[in-house]
């Protein structure tokens, strides 16, 4: 249901365009690694993954699950709430192993939130946990860095300002592009690994920001 709901809502707010570095599917087993910019990017990127034929797990911070209706989704589908700052932490990543191991992609957020800014500006991805790459190492799996630019012109800023964001979206129908970069296996040493999912992220980052500006980019999806 997550990723219908998504498709359906993503082109009422805006004009969503997808590339990929490969023209194959994403196989099973796959970690999915975004950059985080705004609340609506979670919406944008997984509307964009299903185009693709990918409808994966996703980690995400625990606090959605309380949210009604949205919770009761979530965990029917099997995703992964993520219990920040907490002893829990760390079981998301076994969960997430076990997803991956069943052949299910997984969706995960290397940043860990998002930024603090109030604008509506792109930024590179801010440092990466260590979660994405201690996943990755452990399981063997291999990474598929997705970029996405243009959600912050959805919703960003204040609460008031993401709140006025959203209703006049449907009327702005702001641009917003999506770009899924080719697989690669990290590198063993977390330092190491993490330093090489935060790259692969970022440049996939600066592809969908050229998507982002109509440069071609690959085979586009309106």
């Amino acid at each position: 249901m997550i990723s219908h709901v998504a498709a359906a809502l993503a082109p009422v707010f805006g004009r969503l365009t997808v590339s990929a570095d490969t023209s194959g599917p994403v196989v099973g087993g796959t970690i999915l690694a975004a950059n985080h910019t705004s609340l609506a990017d979670p919406v944008v990127v997984v509307a964009a993954l299903r185009r693709l034929g990918v409808e994966p797990v996703i980690m995400a911070t625990a606090g959605l699950w309380r949210i009604p209706v949205l919770g009761g989704a979530l965990a029917r589908e099997g995703h992964i709430p993520v219990h920040r700052g907490t002893d829990r932490a760390a079981g998301s990543l076994s969960d997430a192993a076990r997803a991956l191991a069943a052949g299910r992609c997984v969706l995960m957020y290397g940043e860990g939130g998002i930024p603090a800014r109030r604008d509506s500006g792109e930024a590179a991805p801010l440092p990466f946990r260590s979660g994405l790459a201690r996943l990755a190492l452990a399981t063997g799996a291999p990474v598929r860095p997705v970029g996405q630019a243009g959600a912050r012109r959805v919703s960003s800023g204040t609460t008031a300002k993401q709140l006025a964001g959203v209703l006049t979206a449907p009327v702005r129908r702001p641009r917003v592009h999506v770009h899924v970069g080719a697989p690669l296996f990290l590198p063993d040493g977390l330092p190491e690994a993490t330093a090489a999912a935060h790259g692969a992220v970022t440049s996939a980052w600066h592809t969908a920001l050229s998507g982002l500006a109509g440069v071609g980019v690959g085979v586009g999806t309106p």
